[in-house]
């Protein structure tokens, strides 16, 4: 048996868990506004992405793969492919590298990052390659689609899990930070890692229209593209948590102390996000006090303009009085 083949049993319970899997993020409402995705993860199988996966057990990961000996633990492989988490895929040292995002997420995603027919794609952070054999899946034409990854490794691993489920978009070794200038310009670009900013040579291989998605400051940000100097935009609803962009000098910040702050607000989800929004601009007490004087507002109150070399998030109003230099 291929590395790729299942037996019948296994490819039954294969669809079966992937339509269950559709139905679960259906009734999330994750593609209301674009019921198009729904087919695309309809069709592509997960499982062809991810021949092995990390779970968290006490004390460390435990292995879930495909070719395991125990008829057992193969069927509980094809099941947790299928469930509506993130899957840990590649560590190092016990540091997660790469990882399959939650599939509600990327369907949420994806859904905001408005993708039309015939739209050129970016995507930074290859990961397995599910997300980028979506996007093949939804514009019907391989060449549309870009991923890039800094890591050969998760690179050469995505193209064959693309090929093996059929798709063949345009995958590339290189430090995401710095887009793709040969394959521009982008309609689209949608990154799949954490970052502290926005690259400016992302604006500059987009057309003028163009939407950027990210994650940045535990949030999501959706960005309308003016010209290659000026961007702008808000915060999506959702939390989102990804692994951070690898590449130049970009690192994962260090964590914020914010002792002498009230334990409800520490332990507040949106309290942490001002924190990793405003890190280096507002002491944690200064954090504080602005979240409580706005009524602990929500994602969607803040955003991100770029203009220029310089860039800012803000609370309300891009020109309003709370804004915070973001790092170039």
């Amino acid at each position: 048996m291929s590395a790729h083949a299942l037996d019948p049993d296994l490819e039954d319970l294969a669809a079966s868990a992937r339509a269950a899997l559709v139905r679960e993020i259906d009734l999330g409402g994750a593609w209301a506004d674009d019921p198009v995705w729904r087919d695309a993860f309809a069709a592509v199988p997960r499982h062809l992405f991810v021949p092995y996966y990390y779970v968290g057990v006490a004390g460390g990961y435990e292995r879930r793969w495909g070719q395991s000996p125990d008829p057992v633990g193969r069927e509980r492989w094809v099941r947790g492919a299928y469930a509506d988490t993130p899957l840990a895929t590649r560590l190092r040292d016990g540091e997660l590298l790469s990882s399959s995002s939650q599939p509600s997420l990327m369907a949420m995603m994806l859904v905001a990052l408005e993708v039309a027919d015939g739209n050129r794609v970016l995507e930074i952070g290859a990961g397995t390659g599910y997300n980028a054999a979506l996007l093949a899946h939804r514009l019907g034409d391989d060449d549309l689609v870009t991923t890039v990854d800094l890591e050969p490794e998760i690179t050469e691993s995505a193209r064959q899990h693309l090929a093996a489920a059929g798709y063949h978009p345009v995958v590339l070794t290189g430090d995401g930070a710095r887009g793709v200038p040969e394959r521009a310009p982008f309609d689209r670009v949608i990154a799949t890692c954490a970052l502290p900013s926005i690259p400016r040579a992302w604006l500059a291989q987009c057309r003028p229209g163009a939407r950027i998605l990210t994650p940045l400051a535990t949030g999501l940000v959706a960005l309308a593209v003016r010209d290659a100097e000026h961007a702008e935009g808000r915060f999506l609803h959702t939390p989102a948590y990804f692994v951070p962009l690898r590449g130049g000098t970009r690192s994962e910040p260090e964590p914020v102390q914010v002792g002498g702050v009230p334990r409800r607000a520490r332990e507040h989800e949106l309290f942490r996000f001002l924190l990793a929004l405003t890190r280096g601009t507002l002491d944690p007490q200064e954090a504080y006090a602005l979240w409580e004087r706005e009524g602990q507002p929500q994602r969607e109150r803040y955003g991100i303009t770029v203009s220029g070399e310089h860039e800012w998030a803000w609370l309300d109003d891009p020109e309003g009085p709370y804004a915070w230099p973001l790092p170039g």
